[in-house]
Parts: structure tokens; C-alpha cells; sequence
């Protein structure tokens, strides 16, 4: 599979700004996987010279014709569409997720849940109730 990257734009890491072009199914099946862990818009290049950019939701590789779903970012209803007909697989939406892990967000939870905790206390402190 040819994997090309522009490496002025996206983020060490990430896969934003990496375009892959499978070449076979079997390579057409990892990129698509790889896509669809991705927390940002893809656009896809069909053989019919369409370009469809969109939020994978959802892939079905087992069976006779596998395709995946998504939500394409200039309509409204999602969107079908079977693996043989992708011809690239752009990383073209930022990737939400980037730099971002489990252990970030429970200590953000922590500190707003502290807060919040704080404030309850000040609280029920001028209320007289502490």
C-alpha cells in the first residue's frame, strides 16, 4: 500500500494529512481499519472519480462485499459504500483524539470534580450548614 504523508501539515503521531492508497483488499481492509479508529473526517477517492469526505461510523470487512459507512460531511443521511470501489483513503479531518489518553482525562475529571466539590463547600459554608 502506498502511504504518503505530508509532513508540513498534520501531527507527529497522528495520522492526519497521511493519504493511503491500498492495493489490494487486503491493504484496502487495514486502511479502512486504521480510518475508522480515527477521530476525524477521511475523504475517500472512488473509482468512479467521486470524492467523499466524511466520519467513518461504521465497517463490515467479513462476507462477499465489504463495505463501510459513514456520515459525509455535505449530507445528511450516512452513506455505504463497498471497499473495491476506494481507490484512496485521505486523513483529511483534524484528529480529535491527538495527544490526548485515558490518564488526561481522569486527572481532568479529578481536578473539575475537586472543584466542584470546593465550591460546594464555600457553599453550604455561608449558608451556615458547615
Amino acid at each position: 500500500m502506498t502511504d504518503t504523508k505530508n509532513h508540513t501539515a498534520g501531527i507527529a503521531g497522528s495520522l492526519e494529512g497521511r493519504v493511503f492508497t491500498p492495493g489490494s483488499m487486503q491493504e484496502a481492509a487495514e486502511a479502512i481499519e486504521l480510518a475508522f479508529d480515527y477521530r476525524g473526517d477521511v475523504t475517500l477517492m472512488l473509482r468512479s472519480g467521486e470524492s467523499v469526505a466524511g466520519y467513518i461510523f461504521n465497517r463490515q470487512d467479513d462476507g462477499s462485499d465489504p463495505y463501510l459507512e459513514l456520515f459525509p460531511a455535505d449530507r445528511p443521511n450516512p452513506r455505504c459504500i463497498p471497499y473495491r470501489d476506494i481507490v484512496t483513503i485521505a486523513f483529511t479531518g483534524e484528529d480529535t483524539a491527538n495527544g490526548k489518553s485515558w490518564e488526561s482525562w481522569v486527572s481532568k475529571k479529578e481536578s473539575e470534580r475537586r472543584a466542584e466539590a470546593d465550591k460546594s463547600e464555600a457553599v453550604a459554608r455561608t449558608k451556615g450548614y458547615l
